[in-house]
């Protein structure tokens, strides 16, 4: 029978059943105190497992610290956590790069960018919806700090590598267009096919480095980092590039590289960062064995079909970033008819959910260890749709629509971390890059749906019924995973 989810927290303040790593930090020792919900598990003879060193038999123990200090104790999540800063950035400045040699070297005069930069995004996003499920199967074989080492460092070497390149293909053109910017529909095409190995091996480390009554603070951290990323990357993105190039012209540096060294360099300091990891993983059985592709791609969807937890959490994060990628969309059409802003501003309404989903992840890393997931994600889901038909009813107030958007994006916390931190948890550490894997690919698939489809929505539905259908979206798909969970007689206790 499957443990409820607090006596689960209780058993996870053994490090040798939560942490599955054998060397754990020094830092870590201190976050293995006795705390009161500890007693349970002491009384069934584990009183040795869960005693400090430092602390005499029959002392009374301190208060377990919670939020993010346990974790950034943690020296190897320390350098995991480092190395994904610079590794967002570079992700999100990597499209601001693309965009502004673009501009500078194929743009014509009078015409459109839009057609270019199209094209980039589509060879940014075609290897997420075809390589994602696949990168997976392959992490699961593969050592995963070699994998997010190796991933960070060749993106590193395709970004620096752009200036020759562009130089090599200079004047020549292939069926009218410029052989250089196939050179960048390639580069992106290969950069963002790397990417898909990182991700699945960077939550996979994750459950590996963590224990598991820290996750909720590390996915915490992680969110407000991924936030923070996509903020600065895109508003400073633009005059850091600038401001490197003019640096590199000052050094008497003739050719244009600044650019590309930041970005480039970025993705290097990551893969060094990644060097310091220490994940304790253990050589499997499997070791240098050849994966069945599709085999283990079975096994990953026949899993996910078994737990259902899993698979309800997975439905949860899939419908939620459906609902953000429909809002990048909307928020165009929200900018052009509220009064006080023009369509082009449309960026400080993605700014503010941003912020919202930072400011949420920030507090949830504190205080959300005090209520199960499922509470959370109930509290979340109901927040999101609320703040939906709260946008659809004052889309003409500007104020109004800020603060609901940032209350949106802090809503949109409570979902995803704690569901992200449910996968986490209940995948088994030989399954875990084939579930990362499918859950990348699923995200990146409602992530690109909802830009083709939620235009066309809006201009034969109108504006304020597209938003009560995602409102009415988020509450039917809590409802689904609640009954998901429900049916299963083994998990009944947890929702």
């Amino acid at each position: 029978m499957r443990l409820s989810e607090s006596e689960r927290e209780a058993q996870y303040t053994d490090p040798k059943v939560s942490s599955g790593v054998a060397d754990s930090s020094p830092g870590d020792a201190n976050g293995l105190m006795q705390t009161a919900s500890n007693a349970a598990a002491n009384s069934e003879g584990e009183n040795s497992d869960h005693t400090s060193p430092n602390q005499e038999e029959g002392e009374i123990s301190q208060p377990e610290t919670r939020g993010f200090v346990p974790v950034l104790k943690n020296r190897d999540f320390l350098a995991l956590w480092s190395g994904q800063v610079f590794s967002q950035l570079a992700d999100k400045v990597y499209l601001v790069l693309m965009i502004a040699i673009i501009a500078d070297r194929f743009q014509g005069e009078n015409q459109t960018i839009s057609g270019w930069v199209s094209a980039i995004m589509m060879a940014f996003t075609i290897p997420a919806v075809l390589f994602g499920s696949l990168a997976g199967v392959f992490v699961d074989r593969w050592p995963k700090k070699e994998v997010l080492v190796a991933t960070n460092l060749l993106r590193g070497i395709l970004v620096l590598g752009v200036p020759i390149l562009l130089w090599l293909s200079k004047g020549m053109e292939l069926a009218g267009l410029p052989v250089g910017f196939y050179v960048l529909l390639i580069l992106t095409f290969l950069v963002s096919t790397l990417t898909q190995f990182f991700a699945p091996a960077e939550q996979a480390t994750i459950s590996m480095i963590v224990e598991k009554r820290h996750l909720l603070s590390a996915n915490s951290l992680y969110t407000t980092t991924m936030m923070g990323s996509l903020i600065l990357g895109f508003a400073v993105g633009e005059p850091v590039l600038g401001l490197a190039d003019t640096l590199v012209q000052n050094l008497g540096i003739e050719w244009h590289i600044g650019k590309e060294m930041v970005v480039g360099g970025s993705y290097a300091i990551a893969g060094l960062l990644l060097l310091l990891l220490k994940t304790g993983e253990k050589n499997g059985s499997s070791e240098g064995e050849a994966p069945h592709v599709f085999q283990d791609l079975r096994d990953g969807i026949d899993y996910l079909g078994k737990q259902r937890r899993v698979r309800g959490a997975l439905i949860q994060l899939g419908i939620l970033f459906s609902v953000f990628a429909a809002m990048t969309v909307l928020a165009v059409r929200l900018a052009e008819v509220m009064p006080g802003l023009k369509s082009s501003q449309f960026g400080f309404l993605l700014a503010a959910g941003g912020a919202g989903m930072g400011c949420g992840a920030a507090i949830l890393g504190h205080y959300g260890q005090r209520f199960s997931h499922s509470r959370l994600s109930l509290y979340g889901s109901i927040g999101v749709a609320t703040c939906l038909v709260g946008i659809s009813l004052f889309r003409h107030h500007l104020l109004m629509v800020l603060l609901l958007t940032t209350l949106m994006g802090a809503f949109g916390a409570m979902v995803a971390i704690p569901m992200q931190t449910t996968i986490q948890e209940e995948t088994p550490e030989e399954m875990r890059g084939k579930v990362f894997g499918l859950q990348n690919n699923a995200i990146n698939i409602a992530l690109t749906l909802p830009l083709a489809l939620t235009g066309v929505a809006e201009t034969f539905l109108g504006l304020q019924t597209v938003f009560f259908s995602l409102a009415a979206i988020v509450l039917a798909g809590r409802l689904l995973t609640w009954y998901i969970c429900r049916t299963g007689s083994s998990l009944s206790s947890t929702n």
